[in-house]
Formats: structure tokens, C-alpha cells, sequence
């Protein structure tokens, strides 16, 4: 079986670290500008960045609903921090504008953790991994609310945010608060490039 091409939305946010990590799996990884590369794609990354940013860059290179039109039909598709919030149904603390391609049956908070001084990092237990993966969190928001058909990943498990959820799943869709894409446990981006294998 032939290398899944995997896109990394690269109109903004941190593009390099996922393809790095895509590029390390076997995959076939590219940087995503334009509707024409987006056609390319088995399945595809939302990267930590600026949501509002994102979303604004992507409706003036016209890659917003292209690319919300394959989520719909079905194109594997993971979205870390900021691609958290745009795969979210709903986001609380967004802009008057805030637009997101969805996705996900999730409400999650913007900005949840703070500002950039209050980023941290810790060890969570995730599902279907026996040893705990180290999170990096960046201006992260979290998820408030999920849908019936959302399985939950992971969640904070010490200190004043025990409980919230920071990783999801549904159906062909996944998302985390976090970065995993830093660090150099490829976990998760393995995970989701398997995900991207069987329905390739």
C-alpha cells in the first residue's frame, strides 16, 4: 500500500514541526495554501496558531470551504490548539466573527489556560496508550462540552483544571488542547496517520 498524503494547513501556525513528524512516520506529507494541494490530501492537520487568524487567512486564499467540504465528506483530519477550536462546533471566548469549519461536536473555550505566561506542560493518560504522554501547552483552550458521539481522550488529571478535556475523538475527527507535534513523542501523529490509512 502507497504513502497517505497527509496536508498540514500552512497559511499560518506552527507547520514545520507537523510535517517534520509526518515526513519521520513514512507519510507524504505538504504544506496546504490553495484548494488545488488540498485535492491531494488522504488527510489533513489544523496546527497550533491564531484561530481568528486562521480562519480569515483561509476565507482569502479560498481554502475555508473546500476544505470544510472534505471534513464533511469524510477526510481524516486533526487539529491541535488552535486547530482544536476550528474543528469545534462551538467556541466560547471567540471573536464576534469567530468562524470554524466544525467537525466536531464540541464547545470549547478559547484561551481557556490563560494567556501566554500561564503555557505549561505535564504528563496525562491517554486513551489507548499504556505510558503517559507529555503535553506542551500553549495559550491552549480546553473542551467545556461534547457531543454523544465524542470519545474522550484525555484529560487534566492534577492541579486547579483536573477534569477538563484536552483530546477528542469522533469518527474521522480528532483534536487535542496541546502540542504534540513538539516534544518528540510521535504517539499521537502515528494514531492519527493509522486513522488516515484505513480510510485511504
Amino acid at each position: 500500500m502507497s504513502s497517505p498524503t497527509i496536508g498540514v494547513f500552512a497559511l499560518q501556525g506552527d507547520v514545520r514541526e507537523h510535517l517534520h513528524t509526518l515526513t519521520n512516520l513514512g507519510t507524504i506529507a505538504i504544506p496546504v495554501r490553495r484548494e488545488t494541494e488540498l485535492a491531494r490530501c488522504d488527510g489533513f492537520i489544523i496546527p497550533g496558531g491564531e484561530s481568528t487568524t486562521m480562519y480569515k487567512l483561509a476565507r482569502t486564499f479560498e481554502l475555508f470551504e473546500p476544505l470544510r467540504q472534505r471534513i464533511r465528506e469524510g477526510m481524516p483530519t486533526f487539529g491541535t490548539c488552535a486547530g482544536m477550536i476550528m474543528l469545534a462546533d462551538h467556541v466560547i471566548d471567540g471573536t464576534k466573527d469567530q468562524e470554524t469549519l466544525g467537525g466536531l461536536d464540541i464547545t470549547v473555550r478559547r484561551n481557556a489556560f490563560g494567556r501566554q505566561v500561564d503555557s505549561f506542560e505535564g504528563d496525562l493518560d491517554f486513551a489507548d496508550f499504556p505510558d503517559k504522554v507529555h503535553a506542551i501547552f500553549i495559550r491552549a483552550p480546553w473542551v467545556e462540552q461534547v457531543g454523544p458521539g465524542v470519545e474522550v481522550l484525555a484529560q487534566i488529571d492534577d492541579g486547579p483544571a483536573t477534569g477538563r478535556i484536552v483530546a477528542v475523538r469522533e469518527g474521522h475527527v480528532m483534536a487535542t488542547s496541546f502540542h504534540p507535534e513538539v516534544g518528540g513523542d510521535d504517539r499521537i501523529h502515528r494514531q492519527f496517520v493509522d486513522l488516515v490509512s484505513t480510510k485511504s
